[in-house]
């Protein structure tokens, strides 16, 4: 059974820096893309940054140079360390599995997701 456990949300002052985990279990992280995606009030989940195999990763323009994906597979866990954090980075933050070996861009292509972990950056 394909779970994640979602952490390190939270409340950080504009500059700020957060480090969000995503712990999976019932596979094994090589096996496909692991994605980070956010959501906004009113506004539709985007692609973050994503990594596969510890080999590729991606990040969404906005927050190239801010943010490092990173993976420990003797934890079965992926990091989103993100740093100088603005208030456009408010959102509900989720991992999730793609469908296939690779980093795809729309979220239908990734079926099981954590329960997301709200990120607030406020002044």
């Amino acid at each position: 059974q394909v779970q994640f456990v979602e952490s390190g949300g939270g409340l950080v002052q504009p500059g700020g820096s957060l480090r969000l985990s995503c712990a999976a279990s019932g596979f094994t992280l090589d096996d496909s893309g692991i994605g980070w995606f956010r959501q906004a009030p009113g506004k539709e989940r985007e692609r973050v940054s994503c990594i596969f195999r510890s080999v590729f990763t991606f990040y969404r323009d906005s927050v190239k140079g801010r943010f490092t994906i990173s993976m420990d597979n003797a934890k079965n866990t992926v990091y989103l360390q993100m740093n100088s954090l603005k208030p456009e980075d408010t959102a509900v933050y989720f991992c999730a599995k793609a469908n296939g070996a690779f980093c795809p861009k729309a979220p239908a292509e990734y079926r099981y997701w954590g329960q997301g972990t709200q990120v607030t950056v406020s002044s």
